[in-house]
């Protein structure tokens, strides 16, 4: 885990593409897609039918490395509103001895928006907590800080004629209301089976404007790196 400063509050920004949170002892995920594999099996794509027990499994890891006492979900939980029912014996099982053990947190996302709380934990479609707003897709426009999940953004980079992509959580800086530290934070994907959207990409700038700067970060060697995406003055 690394350190990261963020909206005037220290987090910590896992080598599993978690975001902890001491204050409040939270844990924050996006993107988890469960049973993204049986739902494509449905539809006659044949995968490995376990995406959903190596997530959970990376989820309860998370939870031990940073004690949290909470864990808030960011939308698209689950690949379909009916995914809850498809978990198979294994996973539920999982599933269920976690939303037992801490406090869930389940906002939904736009695969899952009629999503139905079968499996412990409590829903909501956004979540305002110690002064930020938390939801599935980053709005346009928002100026108060915000954590937020939906574009799966991964950094690409080329280094020494090697192509090298991995998930990177992305961060705009700007001042919040009344001059207050401000910023917003789109996280990586969390889920096993979940693909990735170049962290330039112009969906994901504009999804953070208005804003100074905007920057992908992701742990490396134990520090935080950090790449400029787009700046103002630029």
């Amino acid at each position: 885990m690394v350190p990261l400063s963020f909206a005037g509050e220290e987090w910590l920004l896992t080598e599993g593409r978690a975001l902890y949170w001491p204050r409040e002892r939270a844990l924050l995920v996006a993107d988890l897609h469960l049973e993204k594999g049986s739902f494509f099996a449905r539809h006659g794509q044949l995968i490995p039918p376990y995406d959903s027990r190596e997530t959970l499994e990376r989820v309860a890891l998370a939870i031990r490395e940073t004690g949290a006492r909470r864990v808030i979900t960011l939308g698209d939980n689950f690949h379909d509103s009916a995914g809850s029912t498809r978990l198979e014996e294994h996973a539920a099982g999982m599933l269920h001895a976690l939303t037992r053990m801490v406090d869930w947190v389940w906002i939904t996302g736009n695969h899952d928006p009629e999503m139905e709380a079968r499996c412990g934990g409590t829903l909501a479609e956004e979540l305002e907590l110690g002064g930020l707003i938390l939801r599935h897709r980053a709005m346009a426009g928002e100026i108060r800080p915000e954590l937020s999940g939906h574009y799966h953004p991964r950094l690409q980079l080329k280094v020494r004629q090697r192509h090298i992509r991995r998930p990177c959580a992305v961060i705009s800086a700007n001042d919040g209301p009344g001059g207050k530290p401000g910023g917003r934070m789109i996280l990586p994907a969390f889920g096993a089976f979940t693909g990735g959207m170049d962290a330039a990409d112009p969906a994901i700038l504009k999804a953070l404007q208005p804003a100074q700067r905007i920057d992908a970060v992701v742990p490396a060697r134990g520090q935080l790196a950090r790449f400029n995406l787009w700046n103002r003055a630029a």
